[in-house]
């Protein structure tokens, strides 16, 4: 490789690469790409996956090969459990602000980023600020703390207070909010046509909230705004959002990230890297996820050559992201997660879980447990869906695995639903398929004598379609520590 020319190597600290954990090899297939990232002097990483020890051993080089400080991101809205093996998951942020209590949402905040921390991750892409009002809204749903935008904006600032207090940047996404739209950004652009003062009087309270609290970063998102900018650019693309709206009006004077610049919504009409041009021109400071270094920096360079880049707008973007990664830089004596936070962090799940207000049936001796998967479609890996099974097991109860109701057990079978808001799935309602395969399960158990519970594994508005009236109890997510609390509710009953 040519060594970078200076001006390549001021490009590339404006670079976020993604590196992505894969089972058996874990970052072995990104060794070449994590080499040519440090030798072009990128800003720093976004962590995909990982077990928690080899997480903090290759932040910890990536640090010492570092020409300059790295911000090393992950998005942790639902704990550092939900990216990092090891670490501890908590339920979702819509999950936790169901129980109106600001002071365990904070806590929240600061065990995911003590545990962070910990690893050398020091950015969290989190939290949403958009808001869950919208019944067509296909991606944010349990991500988002509320519909409501008062509520929001003050279980954000707690949010983001709690967690920049530990000592890493918190992110408010996506502004200026995707609550609206009807469609997924990552496999198209969506265009929300409302008044601007609609957005300016609703969808922006929680960002208002998040920049009054000090937030240290904010992402943009690949959505249209007619009425914010004519151009009908996405919001990631739009000088008057980001400069105008963003800097000038709300006050606004630190770092801008854009959502990953892979995702269908800033590259409708431009290539990865143009959109990348055209992001930092807009007033954006890093670049997520920005496709092949190269072509990046190639298409930054030949801006800034003819003129499209301006070079105070790189030195600005710069110094923004220097500020924060050493604001970030690890102190000798952080604190460290105590073993309370974690049996506490463990516990929360068994708070937020939704249990009918009538008895549920008693597991049987054998409990068969059903897993029918509506996300089978998008999901990228089913790892840990049968943690509900292990987690039976480990309790007592001779819990098995099914396809469907046998006479090995007399008790109730356990249907476990996985259906949730996931990027790419682009739908608000559960498949015909897998509302016929639960019907046929209930049919089966039926012939047997048998009762049927159905747990969620996801956003309750799934399991809610349901048209049979069941036991049903809401987890939530499909995350472990979701269906290890599902599986104590369960093993509750049969002791109490």
């Amino acid at each position: 490789m040519t060594a970078p020319t200076p001006l390549r190597r001021d490009l590339a600290q404006l670079l976020i690469p993604v590196l992505r954990w894969t089972p058996g090899s874990g970052f072995a297939d990104e060794r070449p790409n994590i080499t040519a990232a440090l030798e072009l002097g990128v800003g720093g990483f976004q962590f995909v996956g990982g077990e928690q020890d080899v997480v903090r051993a290759l932040a910890k080089e990536l640090q010492q090969k570092s020409r300059h400080p790295l911000l090393i991101a992950a998005v942790l809205e639902r704990g550092a459990g939900q990216q990092f093996i090891g670490a501890t998951g908590l339920p979702p942020l819509a999950a936790i602000a169901s129980l109106g209590d600001i002071e365990s949402l904070r806590r929240a905040a600061r065990l995911t980023a003590r545990e962070a921390r910990t690893m050398g991750v020091n950015w969290n892409l989190a939290p949403v600020c958009d808001l869950d009002g919208f019944l067509n809204n296909p991606v944010v749903g349990t991500s988002a703390m509320s519909a409501d935008p008062r509520l929001a904006a003050t279980l954000i600032t707690a949010w983001v207070e709690a967690c920049q207090a530990e000592g890493v940047l918190a992110c408010a996404k996506h502004f200026p909010g995707l609550g609206r739209t009807g469609i997924d950004s990552a496999v198209g652009l969506p265009v929300v046509d409302v008044p601007a003062e609609q957005l300016k009087d609703h969808d922006l309270q929680p960002f208002r909230a998040a920049i009054s609290a000090g937030v240290a970063s904010m992402m943009t998102a690949h959505v249209a705004y007619p009425a914010l900018d004519p151009s009908r650019a996405p919001a990631t693309l739009s000088r008057e959002m980001l400069q105008w709206l963003l800097r000038q009006q709300l006050k606004y004077d630190n770092l801008i990230v854009t959502d990953a610049l892979t995702r269908g919504g800033a590259t409708a009409e431009h290539t990865i890297a143009q959109a990348g041009v055209l992001a930092l021109r807009a007033g954006c400071d890093v670049l997520l996820d920005p496709g092949p270094l190269e072509d990046a920096l190639d298409a930054l360079e030949h801006a800034s050559a003819d003129g499209t880049l301006e070079p105070e707008r790189i030195r600005q973007a710069m110094r923004r992201r220097l500020k924060w990664a050493q604001w970030a830089s690890p102190p000798n004596d952080w604190r460290r997660p105590s073993g309370a936070d974690t049996a506490w962090g463990a516990l929360l799940a068994d708070r937020v879980l939704r249990v009918p207000g009538f008895p549920l049936p008693v597991l049987g001796v054998v409990t068969e447990v059903v897993i029918v998967d509506d996300d089978v479609d998008v999901r990228t890996t089913r790892a840990g869906t049968m943690a509900l099974t292990e987690s039976l097991r480990a309790g007592g109860n001779d819990a098995r695995p099914a396809d469907h109701p046998t006479v090995a057990s007399g008790g109730p079978l356990v249907v476990g639903l996985f259906s949730d808001f996931l990027s790419t799935k682009s739908r608000t309602t559960l498949l015909p398929s897998s509302i016929a395969q639960v019907e046929l399960l209930v049919e089966q158990a039926r012939a047997l004598g048998r009762e049927t519970i159905v747990v969620g594994f996801g956003d309750p508005r799934f399991a809610a379609q349901l048209p049979l009236p069941l036991p049903t109890l809401a987890a939530w997510s499909g995350d472990r520590v979701m269906q290890q609390a599902a599986a104590r509710a369960l093993l509750k009953i049969r002791k109490s």
